[in-house]
């Protein structure tokens, strides 16, 4: 049965069907949204998914820096046909986390992830998920 929400007209996208969308484009980019000082700041990466999991890896810097605070994350993919006006999104919402334990990064490492960016990223991050949600939209519309 699908959920409609009456206030955007949108499909909204069941957790289940979100984790499956998040496997499914996987080793392609999202994009990381988090607070630096005082600004929010959105940027690509390269992902994974481990279990429930969001997973990519970074150099040192902002988004290490993020992830050893255990600071809060969104996460965002999405896939969109402007064509025909569809489309859908997920984001994932929680914390991200360095991990440290070595089966942990040697499973991880196991991953094909490849990372477009150049230099060293021996660093993996997790984004433990408190809420995954997604919406999707449907074909033309005739407001303009």
């Amino acid at each position: 049965m699908r959920l409609i929400d009456t206030h955007s007209g949108m499909e909204i996208i069941d957790r289940d069907e979100c984790l499956r969308l998040l496997a499914m484009h996987m080793y392609g980019v999202g994009r990381l949204a988090f607070v630096d000082g005082l600004h929010p700041v959105i940027v690509p990466v390269n992902y994974a998914m481990d279990e429930d999991r969001v997973v990519f890896r970074t150099a040192p810097g902002t988004k290490l820096d993020v992830a050893t605070r255990g600071a809060p994350v969104c996460f965002e993919i999405d896939r969109l046909d402007p064509e025909h006006h569809s489309g859908w999104s997920v984001i994932v919402k929680g914390h991200a986390d360095v991990v440290t334990s070595s089966r942990d990064r040697l499973r991880l490492g196991a991953h094909p992830l490849r990372v477009w960016a150049e230099g060293d990223r021996a660093n993996w991050v997790a984004i433990r998920p408190d809420v995954v949600t997604g919406r999707r939209i449907n074909g033309l519309s005739t407001a303009y």
